[in-house]
């Protein structure tokens, strides 16, 4: 399975925003700029976030975006769910009425197995996870460049 890229750029818009936190409101412009992705996109890309609470934004001089919650409180699985929807490979784990074979189909459980896997991944997954994450691979960038 694939994430769309609405997926793949909002999650690093919201690591880019919980790096940058202390700054406060950030504008997106930065965002994109560190990002290396496009701003028209990512001014899309921040409306369903806004919607679901996860960033907000504040206009202005010194507005900018920024996180609504704590980032050891927002669990990947519900930026995907906002972003992407469902993780399921395919549509009968979440509907059995599009296919008549659904109650007896070895393979629709497979496919629900593997979705099961994700969202266990996603939940037990916070945005502060991913900064640390990224804090190490910087702090490991940063050693390989002064050997």
């Amino acid at each position: 399975m694939k994430f769309s890229t609405k997926t793949a750029y909002g999650v690093r818009v919201l690591l880019d925003l919980a790096l940058h936190q202390a700054e406060g409101p950030i504008p997106l412009k930065d965002v994109a700029h560190r990002q290396e992705l496009p701003l028209a996109y990512l001014e899309r890309l921040i409306s369903p976030l806004v919607a679901a609470g996860i960033v907000r934004t504040k206009r202005g001089v010194g507005g900018g975006v920024y996180l609504a919650r704590d980032p050891g409180e927002l669990r990947l699985d519900e930026v995907v769910q906002v972003l992407e929807g469902s993780v399921a490979p395919l549509e009968c784990v979440d509907d059995p009425n599009v296919c008549t074979r659904s109650n007896f189909c070895a393979v629709r459980d497979l496919w629900r197995e593997l979705k099961e896997a994700m969202n266990r991944v996603l939940a037990s997954t916070t945005l502060q996870d991913l900064v640390e994450r990224q804090r190490q691979k910087d702090q490991l960038e940063a050693a390989m460049y002064y050997i």
